[in-house]
């Protein structure tokens, strides 16, 4: 219910009104049972644009710490969480990693739609970044096709670090169903699950027309975060000397 009035009454028509958006595609995403749609992520509206525009209800894995915020904020982000699809996970590192696997599992084995972002994190610059590995073990696991999925434009409307967002239009692009059931029974094996999501991420560059990066976003983002190496002296450098 949360879900049919965020969609239909509340943010969706605010996002077809402001921001125009359009997709192609429809076509390739199964009317019934499960699939897995894998998306570029350029921004946090990209769980919001791609659940409008489908059709079938979307289910998206989100950090725990969205939906446990004390007090009034907290609160409603819980419930505006909620209503887009979105299921809290532990991704914290460890056991959280194989707890937020099976709970992708059991929804694809219910007959959900999943979607997923496979770089893990927003890119840092509007390129497209190496994709983890999860994306494929969860295919393999639940034996589903992964949907690859461009999101275009959607940086304009919600730029990093911004906090407004912007009237921009936004377009999706959806391409056909990538079937790996020829490595049925193989998860587990790292060589396999690499080359499946290499798969995936030429899909989606192919499909966005994005420059790929052949490293993960996140190393980008901390490398950019991390505080500048104090200056050193030359020890073969005269010092200066002042005229007069």
């Amino acid at each position: 219910m949360l879900y049919w009035w965020s969609k239909y009454v509340l943010l969706g028509p605010l996002l077809r009104l402001f921001c125009r958006p359009t997709i192609e595609g429809l076509e390739h995403i199964p009317e019934a049972g499960p699939a897995i749609l894998a998306s570029n992520h350029l921004a946090v509206v990209d769980s919001f644009f791609l659940p409008l525009l489908v059709p079938r209800r979307i289910t998206f894995l989100a950090k725990r710490e969205y939906f446990i915020e004390p007090g009034l904020t907290g609160w409603l982000k819980k419930q505006f969480f909620t209503g887009v699809g979105q299921v809290p996970v532990d991704r914290s590192g460890g056991s959280a990693a194989r707890d937020a696997m099976d709970t992708a599992v059991r929804l694809l084995r219910a007959g959900r739609l999943l979607g997923i972002y496979p770089e893990g994190t927003r890119s840092p610059d509007g390129r497209l970044y190496k994709g983890k590995t999860g994306v494929a073990r969860m295919a393999l696991e639940a034996q589903v096709p992964v949907i690859p999925v461009a999101m275009i434009g959607t940086d304009q409307v919600n730029p990093i670090g911004s906090r407004m967002w912007r009237p921009r239009p936004v377009h999706v692009r959806i391409g056909e169903p990538l079937d790996f059931s020829r490595y049925g029974g193989m998860q587990g094996d790292r060589f396999i699950e690499r080359s499946m999501t290499d798969e995936i991420m030429y899909a989606l560059m192919e499909l966005s027309g994005q420059t790929y990066v052949d490293l993960y976003a996140a190393s980008v983002k901390e490398k950019a975060a991390a505080p500048a190496p104090p200056k050193t002296r030359d020890p073969f450098r005269l010092p200066d000397t002042k005229a007069g």
